[in-house]
Parts: C-alpha cells; sequence; structure tokens
C-alpha cells in the first residue's frame, strides 16, 4: 500500500536483519541469536523469508514486519522509521503534508483514456468487416471467445486518424491522447494513430489498471512485428509484466511463475489451464520485474524458445563473451544477471528450453501434458549453461573442456549457497569427465580459502516454520479485510467488540495486526473516535494519505462497498475471529517448535502441555463463536453448553 509497500519491495528483511544478527538457514527459513534480549544458550529469533516478517520465540516473544523490527530495534516511532527506510530503500516521500487531488485526478482520467481505447479496439475486432482478419487469426492460433473477451482483444484500424476521431467525439484532447501514448507527434507537430492494422493486446498493472497496449502486425510487410506504448506516466515495461494481474493468484497457488516470450504464449497458457504465466514484453527481464513476482512467489521458471536459448544468447551472458560479442536490441538470456536476482532476491530461478518450431501456446494448447513436462523439467541456470555450451561438442578435446570450465566456473561462484556451489562444481566435473580438483586448481577464485558448512537435517523445524509462514501469509489479508470494514464506520468498532463480550471472546484492537502499516492505521481509526475537532470521516482523509497511496486512501474512505449495518456487523466478527485464531494456531506451531528434539526446550513436556491444552480450548470457543447469529452462523452453538476456559475444560 503506497511508499510503505514500496520501501518493503525494496529492502529484503533477511538482508536487512542480516547486517546485525547472524542468521543460519533452516530450509526455507532462518533462524539466529533474539538482539533484543541478552542471556540466551540457543537461537530463538526466526525470520520468514517468504512472508517478509520475522518472530522470536524466546523472552520477546514478539514479531512482525521490517517496520517492526526497525521500530523496536532503533526506538523509532513510526514515522522516523518511514522516513530512513524509505532513504535505504530510494524511495522518494511527498514534502508536501497532503498528496495533491490534481495529480490523483490526472492518473485517474489517463487510466480513463486508456479504459475507453481498449473499448474501441475491441468494438473494431468484433463488430468491424476489417476486424474479421484479426479475429480470424485469433481464433487459428486457438482462442476461444471467451478468452478474447477475458484479455479485451482487440483491433486497430488502418486509418491514420480512426482513433483520435472517436476519441475526440467522446470529449477527449489531443494532450489527452499524447500522455496516453496513443498519439505520435511529428517534429512539424502533426499527429496520427500510433496504432494501425494491428492486434491489440491492452497491458494493465499488477492490479489489473490500464498502463498501454502491445500491437501485433497482421500484414507480414509491415514493421516492426510488435509495437508498445511508449514510456509515459503509466507505461514503463521494465516495471511491467503482462498477465500478471491475472496471473498472480495462480502463481501463489501454483508455488511457482512461469515466463515466456510474448503475449499469445501468455494468453494461450491460461487458456490450457496454466494460469501462472507472464511475459516481459520482449524485453530483456529487468530487477523490477523479478521484484514484482517475488510478491508472489521465490519460484521462477523462463520457458525460452531454442534461438534465446541457444550458445550465442547464452554466451552473450558471460562476460568473456561480453567483450567480444556485438549487441544488438534482440532479447538475451543473460545467465549471470539471473544469478545475481537469484542471489539478492533468495530466488529459484530454473530455464527451459522448448522443442524447436514451437511455442508456448502451441504446445499448451494442443497437449496440456506435455507442457506440465516442460515445465516439470526445468533446469537450474548454471546446469541449463553447462550442457548448453556442452552440445554439439567433442568433450574429449581438453581445450573444448578448458574453454567450457572458463566460462561455467565464474557462475558457479555466483551462486550465494556453498553447498550448491559445490554440487555444480562436481556436476561439471563429471560432464567434463575430469577430477573435480582440477577445476578447483583452473579457478583462481578458488584457490582462496573456502569456507564450507554443513547443515543438519532439519524436517520438524521446518514442517513448523512453514505452517506459520503459510498462516503470515493469508494474515495480512485478513488484516486489510479487517481495517477496510473499520474505515467504512469508526464507530462500529465498539459494536465489534460488544459483540465479541457476548462471545466470551477478548476484544479486538492493535494487538490483533502484525503487519506494521495496518497497525498504524488501526491506530488512526481509533483516534478518530476519539478526537472531537473533526467528523471521524474527515479526520481519517487528513490522516490516512500518511500511511497508503491517495488511490488506496480514496479507496478506503469514499469508494469502499456499504453494507448493511448487519451484515457489515457479521463480516466485522467473523474476520477478526479468523485473525484471532490465525494467531492461536501460530502460538501453537511455535511451542511445538520449540520442543522440537534438534533444539533446547524452552517448557518442560509438562508445562508444553497445559499450554497447548489451553491454547486448544481458547480455539474451541473460537470456532464455536464463528458459527454464532453475530458471526452471520446458524446460531447452533447457543443450543451447547459453552465450554469453560482452563485446562479441565479439555
Amino acid at each position: 500500500m503506497g511508499v510503505v509497500d514500496e520501501i518493503k519491495a525494496q529492502l529484503d528483511l533477511v538482508d536487512y536483519i542480516s547486517q546485525t544478527v547472524k542468521l543460519r538457514r533452516t530450509g526455507k527459513n532462518y533462524i539466529g541469536f533474539c538482539p533484543f534480549h541478552s542471556n540466551t544458550r540457543t537461537p530463538s529469533f526466526v525470520v520468514f523469508p517468504e512472508t517478509q516478517t520475522w518472530r522470536c520465540f524466546g523472552q520477546c516473544n514478539e514479531g512482525g514486519d521490517l517496520f517492526g523490527f526497525v521500530m523496536k530495534k532503533e526506538s523509532w516511532d513510526f514515522n522516523e522509521t518511514l522516513r530512513i527506510l524509505a532513504e535505504k530503500a530510494g524511495v522518494t516521500l511527498s514534502s508536501q503534508p497532503r498528496i495533491s487531488e490534481a495529480d490523483v485526478e490526472a492518473r485517474g482520467s489517463l487510466i480513463k483514456v486508456l479504459d475507453d481505447a481498449a473499448q474501441f479496439y475491441r468494438s473494431q475486432l468484433i463488430e468491424t468487416e476489417a476486424g474479421a482478419a484479426a479475429l480470424a487469426y485469433l481464433r487459428r492460433r486457438g482462442l476461444t471467445d471467451a478468452t478474447i473477451k477475458i484479455w479485451g482483444l482487440g483491433y486497430a484500424p488502418s486509418g491514420w486518424d480512426e482513433l483520435t476521431k472517436h476519441m475526440t467525439r467522446k470529449g477527449y484532447t489531443k494532450d489527452h491522447l499524447l500522455r496516453a501514448g496513443l498519439l505520435t507527434e511529428r517534429d512539424d507537430g502533426d499527429t496520427h494513430d500510433k496504432f494501425r492494422n494491428r492486434l491489440m493486446f491492452p497491458i494493465r498493472d499488477t492490479y489489473g489498471k490500464m498502463t498501454g497496449f502491445g500491437g501485433r502486425v497482421l500484414n507480414p510487410d509491415d514493421v516492426p512485428k510488435y509495437l508498445n506504448s511508449p514510456r509515459t506516466e503509466l507505461f514503463d515495461k521494465g516495471r511491467l509484466l503482462y498477465g500478471l494481474d491475472l496471473a498472480r493468484q495462480e502463481i501463489r497457488k501454483a508455488e511457482h511463475a512461469v515466463i515466456v516470450e510474448g503475449y499469445m504464449d501468455v494468453i494461450g497458457l491460461h487458456q490450457a489451464g496454466f494460469g501462472n504465466a507472464v511475459s516481459p514484453m520482449g524485453t530483456a527481464l529487468t530487477e523490477d520485474q523479478f521484484k514484482l513476482l517475488k510478491k508472489f512467489t521465490r519460484s521462477i521458471i523462463l520457458a525460452l524458445d531454442p534461438d534465446a536459448a541457444g550458445e550465442k544468447a547464452t554466451l552473450r551472458g558471460l562476460e568473456t563473451a561480453r567483450k567480444t560479442m556485438d549487441q544488438d536490441d534482440q532479447p538475451t538470456f543473460d545467465s549471470r544477471g539471473l544469478l545475481h536476482f537469484e542471489g539478492r532476491l533468495k530466488a529459484d530461478i530454473r530455464v527451459t528450453t522448448l522443442p524447436e518450431g514451437q511455442d508456448p501456446d502451441e504446445i499448451a494448447l494442443a497437449d496440456p501434458e506435455a507442457w506440465r513436462r516442460i515445465a516439470a523439467e526445468a533446469k537450474p541456470v548454471v546446469v541449463h549453461v553447462m550442457e548448453t555450451l556442452a552440445a554439439a561438442q567433442d568433450l574429449n578435446d581438453a581445450k573444448v573442456k578448458r574453454e567450457i570450465a572458463a566460462q561455467v566456473l565464474p557462475l558457479i561462484e555466483d551462486v550465494g549457497d556453498a553447498v550448491e556451489r559445490d554440487a555444480y562444481r562436481q556436476q561439471l566435473a563429471r560432464l567434463l569427465r575430469v577430477d573435480e580438483r582440477s577445476l578447483v586448481l583452473a579457478n583462481p577464485i578458488q584457490r582462496r580459502a573456502r569456507h564450507t558448512t554443513e547443515e543438519r537435517s532439519r524436517t520438524g523445524i521446518e514442517a513448523s516454520l512453514n505452517a506459520i509462514t503459510e498462516k503470515a501469509r493469508s494474515n495480512r489479508l485478513l488484516e486489510e479485510q479487517a481495517l477496510r470494514l473499520l474505515v467504512q464506520d469508526p464507530y462500529s468498532l465498539n459494536e465489534l467488540n460488544r459483540a465479541l463480550g457476548l462471545l466470551h471472546v477478548p476484544q479486538f484492537g492493535e494487538e490483533d495486526f502484525v503487519e506494521s502499516d495496518f497497525r498504524q492505521a488501526f491506530r488512526v481509526v481509533l483516534n478518530s473516535i476519539r478526537q472531537d475537532a473533526l467528523s471521524p470521516k474527515d479526520y481519517l482523509a487528513e490522516n490516512l494519505p500518511d500511511l497508503f497511496s491517495p488511490e488506496d486512501s480514496n479507496e478506503l474512505i469514499e469508494k469502499a462497498p456499504q453494507p448493511t449495518v448487519q451484515k457489515r456487523l457479521a463480516d466485522q466478527v467473523r474476520t477478526a475471529l479468523r485473525i484471532k485464531r490465525s494467531h492461536l494456531d501460530s502460538r501453537v506451531q511455535e511451542i511445538l517448535f520449540l520442543q522440537s528434539e534438534l533444539e533446547e526446550k524452552r517448557y518442560s513436556d509438562e508445562e508444553a502441555e497445559v499450554l497447548l491444552t489451553e491454547l486448544i480450548v481458547q480455539r474451541r470457543t473460537l470456532d464455536e463463536a464463528a458459527k454464532s447469529k453475530l458471526a452471520g452462523g446458524d446460531g447452533a452453538e447457543e443450543r451447547r453448553p459453552r465450554p469453560k476456559l482452563g485446562i479441565k475444560g479439555n
């Protein structure tokens, strides 16, 4: 949400905490000694990279996000923390206490221009004779009418000013169209439609708002084959991924994203049931694009066609080849760059090569199982490079072995994990049929002393940590929902807590929020009903923009749906109960983690049993409360005796 989310996208929690806390990896997560208390013999501080949260299982018994960590460690308030972290992240904070309404309105009007243009192109595709050829092309590619509608595909007519005339009739000026990237202006000041006789692909941001267009030629003699909108206030293709607005939920579900080359590849894969595909729109992949994906997954597969993944393109990503090969504007497979992304973003990036002459959409639409196998067989970047270099080479030739080793070993050294580096060296040695020690001697970097670490199996801990991670992921969504409902009517907090009291559940308060920005926003909501200088609505309008972007603040205050009082209260009770139950589940996992045989136990077996019993009773109370009429249930629990809180109640 606004600058807070932008800061979190730029600053990785593991990297930040590692500057002051020595962390050790345990599966997907990291553990170390808590920096907030001393006199501990065992590590009790855990960082969850996937959810960018931390938790101390020791004396502190606290947790939170990046902001919560910094605020506790430095004893800063939220605003000071926001300022410092923004500076570290390179995020500019507005010096104005209030964000310009004119800027918000201008941005909204620009999105409206693009929406109306998309409707025009859509009607040209479906309703005109000129668009019939484009529609026939889409159907030949196997797309259904439903898919064409979902993706909003259209057709730009061949005339020089067809769009201009249509948009002018709707009241738009030439300046509107130029700012939206829909017109091309010549040196003499004359303008014409930028897209003509092209199949049109609306391009949206992560949350579905229009940013621009991509256009594909229908006449093979036209150039370029693909044409994107120019850079505008909304459109920057290096910061966008085509299809991410429709893919983000499936990416979370599949736990990995697939990056393909073109628009049709993405659309065809989605129609075939593979909704986790996105495209960089014909450009070299950027770190900003990987950061977009990092919000939804750390596992990424690049599906490259044989040309893009061939030897020359592979070598183009290596330092030695950069000095000798001509550069061009074609998409390049920068293997070293990808390894840097892996290291900085803590990602798992793999590469798969497609069969000769086949596109991803063709494969998936013809045989979904074939595509599933191709994605499953994706290989780590280093393995892909070494196998590509070795293909069709005489590996009996000592000079060939030397050349391949000279190009692959620097890549292996870029790998952050020592265990992975050793595994790749062994694999390269087997591929070249040489002794691994010769590879060490051949690489100057390896002549230095190597620091190796061996990690013990931590199956029990990983199971507990992964369970906590999954809960933390869903909890942010619950917290956001709770906040939205409160912003609709701040006084409803009193009604909510009265209802929770009737259900024998603790009141809903600041401690129920894990996310620092939501916790701060809850304080604003609470203050809005404690002060009397302004109406709560005006107070929120004055103070929420400090925490949220203007669009989000406006949506929270003005555009949020207004349910009936009864429905809103039921939604609030249900959301509060789910948040509290999530906290209880996390607490159960914490105790199991602390009692793991791989760590020194925090509690005796008897103490742990008592704690777990109490938590189970509390959880049962929440579950029964969720069935109540106050939470929108059928009230079945009201016909049964309520268990007493305490150990014996179990």
